[in-house]
């Protein structure tokens, strides 16, 4: 049987940045799903409910498909991607100086089996101000980002401490990506050895 390749079912460059740092090919094919909250919906259902239809939306015989959806938490709220300007400096005067969960649901699809996983990870805020919420909305990089940060670029100066995984911060967890990908029947190393 031929090994499956793999298709990421997500625009986020930072997922595809992520894969490749794990040094794993693979074919992008974006998800178009709807990513309302449900009624009375929790950080982990949420993103793992949308993690699995991500997966399972265009299949395409031969691959493995991965799906993944990455939340902010805040006193149990969602805190998704800022509508706008007024939005993103609400969010971020909320996490100032306070710890908040990031959830990152990782599904992978087979064509038969869709199997899924839900990574937690605690992130600490310094106490930011005002100016400095305004002057990092100016930089561009809230827009798209849930919680109005990015861990990785320059969001990365407001966090003091992460207790879990960094990358889950980022949008997919590599840990628990790589052992879904296996119990698939993918072989990463396998792929590695081509890269």
């Amino acid at each position: 049987m031929l090994e499956p390749r793999l298709l990421l079912a997500s625009q986020s460059p930072r997922r595809a940045s992520l894969l490749q740092q794990m040094g794993l090919d693979f074919e992008v094919q974006p998800a178009d799903i709807d990513e309302t909250p449900q009624k009375d919906e929790d950080a982990i259902h949420y993103v793992e409910r949308l993690a699995r239809a991500k997966a399972q939306s265009q299949w395409r015989s031969g691959f493995a498909h991965l799906g993944a959806d990455t939340i902010v938490v805040l006193d149990g709220e969602l805190l998704g991607k800022p509508r706008d300007e007024q939005h993103a400096m609400q969010m971020l005067m909320r996490l100032s100086g306070r710890s908040h969960q990031v959830a990152t649901g990782v599904a992978v699809f087979d064509g038969e089996q869709v199997l899924s996983d839900v990574v937690m990870t605690t992130v600490t805020f310094r106490s930011i101000d005002s100016q400095e919420a305004k002057s990092y909305w100016a930089t561009g990089e809230p827009a798209d980002k849930a919680g109005a940060y990015a861990l990785q670029g320059i969001g990365g100066v407001f966090v003091t401490t992460i207790a879990g995984s960094y990358s889950n911060v980022i949008g997919l967890p590599m840990a628990e990506t790589e052992q879904l990908l296996a119990s698939i029947g993918v072989n990463t190393w396998l792929q590695r050895q081509h890269v």
